[in-house]
């Protein structure tokens, strides 16, 4: 029977990292639970105790020692009297959407004009117990700066290629921002991987920063394994976000309310963008996304009928300031792929060979792949970095990574090899040119020409020319062929008994004038 994994041991640091998150990021429980690998549970919990304990970030200097620290936070607290004045909920409420204005520190607030009212865990109660009442319906509040939700539109656009008439259907990426609404939208020629990720760089771009959050459907593009608690994404998406410092959060499936903005934002896409452009006819993405992006102006100028502002002017007001900046350089498409180092040292990326070290021989490695390099990782060290040939086929091989046998081959070439089978004779440089040319590399003919070439030390040199012609004329061509040749006395033999053909005169063929 397998063995559990034993939970991780909640410390006082952990604490004082659950304070900083909340405090200075912002950070939701779900969120700090993800990135300390802390159930939400013990997060919640801490996050309570300290509340109860009046206490926020940074710390005051008093509780700098751990045992300070553990005192003030698991000492017994006693329950408040009844008859206790509560504080006015409206004006709570009202309060609490204000930019950087918490439940905790209007508890606080409450807690200073009445040192014997109610703690925080009943003051959160009594609030959410107003809140159901006065409204129902409650709304998630999106802080500025917290979320940026993404997700594509049902409808899709026709797009006619002029030279062949063929019609190609767009899909519309959008984006929304969670406080201020601004909206984004852009269309592609489908919803793979590259088409995700340049939606959202896109998208980033346009906004002008990066939120603490991007929360997207469970797109297969974009998360591999759609679990709730331990949603598995796709690399080229995980290094995107670390590239411009945000947390990924995907949504339950088949959960629509999970990421409820951006399925309003889509709505409205499709009526006040889509809609009219029904009877437009593009020809290509650029006309497509111009036009989008025009209507797209419209509408985040347009003042929303019950705030009386437009997008864009609430997000300039609260939501610009809250987002951190773009990174100095967008972030660069790159593929992510698994492959197996082959016994000569090379991995397979995109029909080409590349080599890595040869103790490398069999393991399993990571390869990232973008427009211009190959890097490949083991255990997340990169161990080699080569430039991305435009053409495919062939190897690309670094000295290095050869076992100090197979260096002395580094530096040959077709033409090297060639001209030291030309010092033995005419045959033996046609057979070595023949035996690269005929096949799909010259580079795995090397090893077979050089054993070709050594067979002089252990014949005659005549004999070894014999045998290569006997070769030829049969079209055994390889070295062990002309080994058996050699081993068994053919080479002897009258040629006469296989008469050859003239070989025809023509421009590409050398000749054996050629090698004299």
């Amino acid at each position: 029977m397998p063995r559990r994994k034993q939970a991780k041991r909640t410390t006082v640091k952990d604490l004082r990292s659950i304070l900083r998150l909340t405090y200075e990021q912002d950070l939701s429980v779900r969120e700090i639970s993800e990135r300390l690998q802390i159930s939400k549970s013990s997060v919640a919990t801490y996050l309570l105790r300290a509340g109860e304990a009046g206490l926020s970030w940074p710390l005051p200097p008093i509780y700098e020692s751990e045992a300070a620290l553990q005192r003030a936070l698991f000492r017994r607290v006693g329950r408040p009297p009844q008859d206790l004045s509560e504080p006015e909920w409206p004006r709570v409420a009202q309060e609490l959407k204000r930019k950087g204005v918490t439940l905790t520190l209007l508890w606080q607030e409450y807690r200073t004009a009445h040192p014997d009212g109610y703690g925080y865990t009943w003051f959160c109660e009594k609030f959410d117990a107003y809140r159901r009442r006065a409204n129902p319906t409650f709304r998630h509040r999106h802080a500025a700066g917290a979320v940026m939700q993404t997700d594509y539109a049902g409808p899709t656009v026709e797009v006619i290629d002029p030279q062949t008439g063929e019609i190609r259907q767009a899909q519309i990426f959008v984006a929304v921002l969670g406080a201020s609404s601004l909206t984004f939208a852009m269309g592609s020629f489908g919803q793979r991987l590259p088409d995700w990720i340049e939606g959202q760089t896109r998208a980033l771009s346009y906004f002008g920063g990066v939120p603490k959050a991007i929360v997207c459907d469970n797109l297969k593009a974009g998360v591999v394994k759609a679990l709730w608690f331990e949603p598995t994404h796709n690399q080229t998406f995980v290094a995107m976000a670390e590239h411009y410092d945000t947390t990924i959060l995907p949504t339950r499936s088949r959960k629509p309310r999970d990421k409820g903005k951006v399925e309003g934002a889509v709505l409205i896409v499709e009526r006040w963008i889509l809609a009219r452009l029904r009877h437009w006819r593009f020809f290509n993405l650029t006309d497509l996304n111009t036009a989008i992006g025009g209507l797209l102006e419209e509408l985040n100028h347009r003042p929303m009928r019950h705030i009386g502002k437009s997008r864009r002017q609430l997000f300039e007001e609260i939501e610009r300031a809250a987002l951190t900046p773009l990174p100095g350089e967008p972030f660069e498409y790159a593929e992510w792929k698994t492959a197996k180092v082959h016994p000569d040292y090379h991995v397979e990326v995109d029909k080409t060979f590349y080599s890595v070290p040869h103790r490398l021989i069999g393991r399993r490695v990571d390869v990232r792949l973008t427009y211009r390099a190959v890097e490949i990782f083991q255990d997340h060290t990169r161990v080699a970095s080569h430039v991305r040939r435009s053409q495919r086929g062939g190897h690309v091989t670094v000295n290095e990574h050869m076992p100090k046998a197979h260096q002395r081959y580094a530096n040959m070439t077709p033409a090297s090899l060639i001209k030291m089978a030309a010092r033995i004779g005419v045959n033996t440089a046609t057979l070595v040119e023949r035996m690269m040319r005929e096949r799909p590399h010259p580079e795995q003919g090397y090893r077979s020409a050089m054993g070709i070439i050594a067979l002089a030390r252990r014949y005659e040199r005549d004999r070894l020319e014999a045998a290569c012609e006997r070769a030829l004329v049969i079209n055994a061509i390889s070295y062990s062929s002309v080994s058996a040749i050699l081993k068994s006395g053919l080479d002897r033999a009258s040629p006469a008994a296989a008469p050859v053909k003239a070989t025809p005169s023509h421009a590409n063929i050398r000749g054996g004038g050629y090698y004299q």
